[in-house]
Order: C-alpha cells, then sequence, then structure tokens
C-alpha cells in the first residue's frame, strides 16, 4: 500500500507533468524584429532576411532610410515602415516592391503592411496573389510599371505568365487577384500605368474594402479597375472565376488615364470576354474627376459578360473625358454603362454630376435604375443611346419644372422614364417633394 509520502510525491509529479504539458501546448509569444540600413543596434539589414527570421504572427518595423529589395511576403506578419515619406522599398530592375504570395503559400492570410514608400517596380508596386484578411493602409505607392513599353508587341516583357491581360499597364500600382476579406486604405498611389487593381487570373476576388486612397496622375489605365480576365492556366480553370462584392468607398480618383485618348476611368468595371463576372460590388461617396474616361465606366465588350447587380451610389462626379471605341460615347461623360450582353440590376442613385456633357450614358438591352441623383452637367441628364430602358424618375435636373426645361438638363433617346422628378437639390437627409408631370 502506498504511504502518504509517496501519495504526496506523485500529485506533485502529475502537477509538474501537467504543467509541463500545457506550456508546450501553448503559441510562442510574437517576436518583434527591426530592419535598419546599417544593421546596427540588433536589427537586421535587409526587410527580406527579417521576413526569413520571423515566424507567424511576428511584427517587423522598418527604420527610414532606402532598401533595395523585392520583398516576398509569404507567412502572417506584420511589416511596419517608420514613416511613409522616409520609409522607402526602392525596387529599381526588380519586378515587385511587394508580393505577398499566397500562390506559393495556400491559406496565407493576416498580412499587414504599413507606413512605407514602394516604388520603380518594373511590374506592380505591391503585388497581392490568393490571399485572406490582408490590410494595406498609409503608403505610398509611386512610379511603378516601369517595364511598360508602349506599341511594343511584349508590352510589359518579364512579367508572370498568371497575369494574363496585364501586358498593356504591368499590372497597375497595387494589384489583387484571388484576394479576399482585405482592405485597402489611405493610401497614396500615383505616376504608376494605372492605379489599383482588382482582378481574378488566380481566383474569386471577393469581399475586399478600397477606402480612403488617393489615386491620382497614373497616365495609361483607370484610377481603380474591378476587372475578370481569363484565368491563369496554372489554375486549371476554364472560365472566369468573378470579382463580386467588393467595396469600392471614400476614395479620390483623379486624372487617370489621360496620357492616351480613353486610357483610364475613374473607377472601371471591365469584361472583355464571355463568362467574365463583376458582379455586386458597389462604388460608394468617391470623388471622380478629370479622368481619361467617364468617372465610372461598365465595359461588356462581349455577350455572355456578367456585369451585374452593382450599385453606384452618392458619388462626386466632374470633368471627366467620353468614352471611346465600342463603348463610345457622345460627349464627356460622368457615368457609362454599355455593354454587348445586358447588364441587368443596376442602380444608379444619390450621385451629384458636373460638368460633363452627358451625365449618365446608357447603352444596354436591360433596364438601368437612376434615382435620386443631382444630374447637373448643364446638356443631357441621362442619354439612352441602347435598346433597354433608363427608369430615370426622381432625379433633381437643376430645376423645379423637370428634364428640358429651361436651366435643367435634359434627357436624350427613347426608353428614358421621367414622368416624376425632384423639385429640388437632393440631399440625403432631406425630404423633397416629388413633382408628377
Amino acid at each position: 500500500m502506498m504511504t502518504a509520502m509517496e501519495r504526496k510525491h506523485n500529485s506533485v509529479g502529475a502537477l509538474v507533468a501537467l504543467g509541463a504539458a500545457l506550456i508546450a501546448v501553448q503559441p510562442a509569444l510574437a517576436a518583434t524584429f527591426c530592419v535598419n540600413p546599417g544593421g546596427t543596434s540588433g536589427c537586421l539589414k535587409t526587410i527580406g532576411a527579417a521576413i526569413a527570421a520571423a515566424s507567424a504572427n511576428d511584427t517587423i518595423n522598418v527604420a527610414p532610410g532606402t532598401y533595395a529589395e523585392d520583398v516576398v511576403i509569404g507567412k502572417p506578419l506584420s511589416l511596419i515602415g517608420a514613416n511613409k515619406n522616409t520609409t522607402i522599398i526602392d525596387a529599381t530592375g526588380l519586378a515587385n516592391g511587394i508580393y505577398i504570395d499566397g500562390l506559393d503559400n495556400p491559406g496565407l492570410s493576416n498580412v499587414v503592411v504599413k507606413g512605407l514608400t514602394v516604388e520603380n517596380a518594373n511590374f506592380e508596386g505591391i503585388l497581392i496573389t490568393n490571399a485572406s484578411s490582408v490590410t494595406l493602409a498609409d503608403n505610398k505607392i509611386l512610379n511603378n510599371n516601369t517595364s511598360l513599353k508602349l506599341g511594343t508587341p511584349s508590352a510589359c516583357p518579364g512579367q508572370p505568365a498568371f497575369e494574363t491581360a496585364e501586358g498593356f499597364d504591368c499590372g497597375e500600382g497595387i494589384h489583387l487577384s484571388g484576394v479576399d476579406h482585405s482592405t485597402l486604405a489611405n493610401n497614396i498611389v500615383q505616376n504608376n500605368s494605372g492605379g489599383i487593381l482588382i482582378s481574378d487570373e488566380t481566383g474569386e476576388t471577393a469581399y475586399n474594402l478600397i477606402t480612403g486612397n488617393l489615386v491620382s496622375n497614373n497616365p495609361y489605365d483607370c484610377g481603380i479597375t474591378m476587372a475578370s480576365h481569363p484565368p491563369a492556366a496554372s489554375t486549371g480553370a476554364t472560365s472566369p472565376f468573378g470579382v463580386k462584392h467588393n467595396t469600392i468607398a471614400n476614395n479620390t480618383s483623379s486624372n487617370n488615364g489621360t496620357s492616351v485618348k480613353g486610357a483610364g476611368a475613374g473607377v472601371g468595371i471591365f469584361s472583355p470576354l464571355p463568362g467574365g463576372t463583376v458582379t455586386g460590388n458597389v462604388i460608394s461617396n468617391n470623388r471622380l474627376t478629370y479622368n481619361g474616361q467617364p468617372g465610372v465606366a461598365f465595359h461588356a465588350h462581349t455577350p455572355g459578360a456578367n456585369l451585374n447587380d452593382n450599385v453606384i451610389v452618392g458619388n462626386q462626379i466632374w470633368g471627366n473625358a467620353q468614352d471611346t471605341k465600342d463603348a463610345a460615347t457622345p460627349g464627356t461623360t460622368g457615368i457609362n454603362v454599355f455593354g454587348k450582353s445586358p447588364i441587368t440590376g443596376t442602380i444608379i442613385s444619390q450621385n451629384t454630376i458636373t460638368g460633363e456633357a452627358d451625365d449618365i450614358v446608357v447603352n444596354t438591352s436591360a433596364q438601368v435604375d437612376i434615382h435620386l441623383n443631382n444630374l447637373l452637367g448643364g446638356g443631357i441628364g441621362v442619354n439612352n443611346i441602347g435598346t433597354g430602358t433608363a427608369d430615370a424618375n426622381e432625379n433633381w435636373w437643376g430645376c423645379a419644372d423637370g428634364p428640358g426645361a429651361s436651366g435643367c438638363t435634359t434627357v436624350s433617346g427613347t426608353g428614358v422614364l421621367w414622368g416624376t422628378w425632384l423639385t429640388g437639390h437632393f440631399r440625403p437627409k432631406g425630404i423633397l417633394s416629388i413633382k408628377v408631370f
């Protein structure tokens, strides 16, 4: 029989073993690494070395300085620059400034990049593939896409094969492909070929928030683009994945796509191929000005594309150019809805459009709903040049007597419904009377 002392010793031993087991299953505490140009004071000299040394969920703090690197991130971590104006990744002669690579690291999520300037890359400043819950905040993305060679057979030589439709712009300043539930907030994106590209070559891109960004002076493409492209051969897919349920809110997109006529819109919703899908997205409360295509442009270039159920609400739009080629509009245009396939479920509401010859142009066989907008361009408020219907009831046309009255914008084309209109400027919190013709 075990003595009292033996029982006591056994109990203590069991507790020690249990404690050791509990310690063994506890996750390791996240570490913090530092980087500075000299590799001094216990810091590493390069960002790449810090990433190699880091484990999941670690933080890397980067001191002011210039780092000549193509930074590849394949694990969850936070990369934090000391100051976006003085902490610089200079990717001259390199593919990207930062590549968040979920394509080669399946399941990648929870990456944060903040407080950096990323410049001079051959292709994208920041490229993100097949990742979730990524945050890009308070960065400057400048002067990337330097390999772009306009007018040559291969306009972007050396770009990865999985980027199936980027030869004409080298992927733009920031590019998301196969990315979900991620946030791009308060970044400055300037002087790249194009601004922010949201596409689907490597997977569905969905439920992302693009907010508070300044996207300007990107000369060869749109400020913000949502485009459905052919799937990369490596995915084995035979049809496009889709760009779905993203929110583009509170951004400024200005002076993009101006170096070549018709090069880029403030926000573009595009598909060049049957089966291409850009659906269920919201474009809200942006300032879209002086771009080389309309402030918002829908382009369904082939039958069988799906650009349905998108919402354009509460934007300030002025001073943009007319659309071109198959999506051509008669004059400078605020919003253009063009589709060789029907574009259904489109809602255009609560926008204020000024300084355009045509505030809204509709060129699709489906109905477009246009309500509670301030159509103040001074020319045509709604111009239907397609075979569908534009339900343009309950808008403010610039005077109390409705479209076509002295001082009001007017309508053009057949199939424009406008029997009721607002008798005052639409303000979301105001209550206005509605006049019936």
